[in-house]
């Protein structure tokens, strides 16, 4: 058993891809971090599916061709069937770039690669160790309420003897999980979207068929929208010979079912409840069951059907004045994008860039802390306005919301919105058409009324037509704080007078294109992450002197 330090300069609580990304980015900087993990890898994870965005960061650590060479299988795109009246869309990676394909990949198996390449960049990996508590030192008097805690140690148990300690820092990068320590049970900042409020339920499947074969999309994941208009199913192709197959369906829906099911048999188990409701969300999946024709569902015992609140949740705050909250420890986003391992790479960057900056003397600690909580609440807000649209359509599949009623299919939804589904902040190099086509594009998705008025106070009305939808989407404030969040800053105060309402829109797009303009193009910066300023700060992505540098004042 590897023994647990008493001192660390950095401690990581969790060893998943935020956690173990951000130890191998500080390790190779040449600073003592230690991760503790309470599993032994490689373990069960779910969320298989990948986008291109996360190939730069894996580039940057030197793990990428670690993770090619696995024998993952290639996603080159993805089919996205948004109603049963339309084709359905596709988005494709390597149209643009030959080199820009994702993966499938199975996470036991990623997870671990990570893991065991932060040990190899030089932190200290110690698996079966759980955090059951921190300790924390009087607040330095000049940080503000919602970031007031100064973690200084954690309380640490052992899983295989009982054994127990304390491992003190100076530095805590939290990325345990779901559970979120320090989120939940310190900061209690932790807010669910009850729009996203859902369950999933998956399994793995043996012999299926592939999507559009002897085509370019040939075994390409699909991701359809349930008849029913209460959720939507996946179909992930795995290199293990297997594919993972899973609905997400309303809570709501959910317990109703499970209710009816164990009313007519009182006797059911479980297990049995839970096979049985899958098989009927399947059936709502025709394009999916197509797919399944003479598939088997491999028997995996209790574990056959699994099952877990599918909860979209974020932080009011995602960084203190020394520890950092990344991964879906800060913010979860339901999965129909795949954005999962991308927050996670992006908030283990940010945490380790912010860090390494602070301990360099390149900028301060309150300087860091907001560079951090607005990289985390910009990435988070962009996918989460998506799948909000996405959302808007699958529960109302007979609207054109995503789409004209003169369409036949979601193509052009699906490339107006291909960067932000390929990777928020992936350098796809858009130029101003294409981004004010999606900006259009976006606003249009959360107003469809607007474009219909006519008079004077037409602009006015948009105004508050956005507010209304995006408040009905609950969108909170602390969700908002990202590309689109002044949208709906304010707008019941605003002046009812026509040119200061106008003016008052010409300066949110104007504001809410400068955040999303920086996610596709470089600004000048060749390297990944770099392309985006946050609070005057973009971070310089190079080995050895990784940190925040102020930007150019006409940046």
């Amino acid at each position: 058993m590897v023994s647990v330090p008493e001192r660390t300069k950095i401690l990581v609580i969790g060893g998943g891809p935020a956690g173990s990304y951000a130890a191998s980015a500080l390790a190779r900087e040449g600073i003592e971090v230690t991760l503790l993990e309470q599993a032994h890898f490689p373990r069960y994870h779910i969320g298989e599916s990948m986008i291109p965005s996360c190939r730069p960061f894996l580039k940057f650590i030197d793990v990428e061709e670690k993770v090619k060479n696995r024998g993952f299988v290639v996603k080159k795109g993805a089919a996205l069937k948004l109603n049963q009246f339309k084709r359905e869309g596709y988005t494709d990676f390597i149209s643009h770039n030959p080199d820009n394909a994702a993966w499938n990949v199975v996470r036991s198996e990623f997870d671990e690669v990570l893991l065991r390449h932060a040990a190899a960049s030089g932190a200290n990996v110690i698996e079966g160790i759980r955090v059951e508590s921190l300790d924390f030192a009087p607040p330095p008097d000049d940080i503000t309420e919602a970031t007031a805690v100064l973690p200084v140690a954690a309380q640490w148990i052992r899983s295989v003897d009982g054994s127990r300690g304390r491992i003190a820092f100076d530095w805590l990068i939290d990325a345990s999980g779901r559970n979120g320590i320090l989120s939940t049970r310190y900061l209690k900042n932790r807010t669910f979207n009850s729009a996203l409020r859902n369950t999933a339920h998956w399994g793995y499947w043996t012999g299926t068929r592939k999507y559009a074969p002897g085509t370019k999309r040939e075994n390409a994941p699909w991701f359809e929208a349930l008849t029913d208009q209460s959720g939507w199913a996946w179909f992930i192709p795995l290199h293990n010979g297997t594919t993972s197959v899973g609905v997400v369906v309303a809570e709501d829906v959910t317990r109703e079912a499970k209710a009816k099911m164990r009313v007519v048999r009182p006797e059911i188990d479980i297990a049995s409840m839970q096979r049985e409701f899958y098989a009927s969300q399947l059936e709502r999946a025709p394009g999916l069951k197509e797919l399944l024709v003479g598939a088997n569902l491999k028997d995996n015992g209790r574990d056959t059907v699994r099952t877990a609140g599918d909860y979209s949740y974020s932080a009011s705050v995602y960084a203190g004045v020394n520890w950092r909250l990344v991964g879906d420890a800060g913010a979860f986003i339901d999965p129909f994008f795949s954005s999962g391992i991308h927050l996670a790479l992006t908030g283990g960057l940010s945490a380790a860039g912010t860090i390494a900056s602070v301990m360099r003397g390149r900028c301060t600690s309150h300087q860091a802390m907001k560079f951090h909580d607005t990289k985390i609440a910009t990435s988070y807000t962009r996918f989460l306005l998506v799948v909000l649209a996405t959302y808007k359509q699958i529960r109302s599949q007979d609207s054109p919301v995503l789409s004209s009623v003169d369409e036949d299919n979601f193509d052009r939804a699906i490339e107006f919105l291909r960067p932000v589904i390929q990777g928020a902040e992936a350098d796809h190099r858009l130029n101003q058409d294409d981004l004010n086509s999606a900006m259009d594009f976006c606003e249009t998705a959360f107003a469809p009324m607007a474009d219909s008025f006519q008079d004077a106070d037409a602009p006015l009305m948009r105004v508050h037509d956005m507010s209304a939808q995006l408040k009905h989407a609950n969108v909170e404030p602390h969700d908002a704080r990202g590309a689109y969040h002044t949208f709906a800053a304010n707008a019941s105060e605003r002046s009812a007078n026509t040119e200061d309402v106008q003016a008052h829109i010409a300066a949110l797009r104007l504001h809410a294109q400068k955040a999303v303009f920086a996610m596709y193009s470089s600004d000048g910066y060749d390297q990944y992450f770099a392309s985006e300023v946050l609070e005057g700060f973009y971070l310089k992505m190079e080995r050895g002197s990784l940190c925040m540098m102020q930007a150019a004042a006409d940046l």
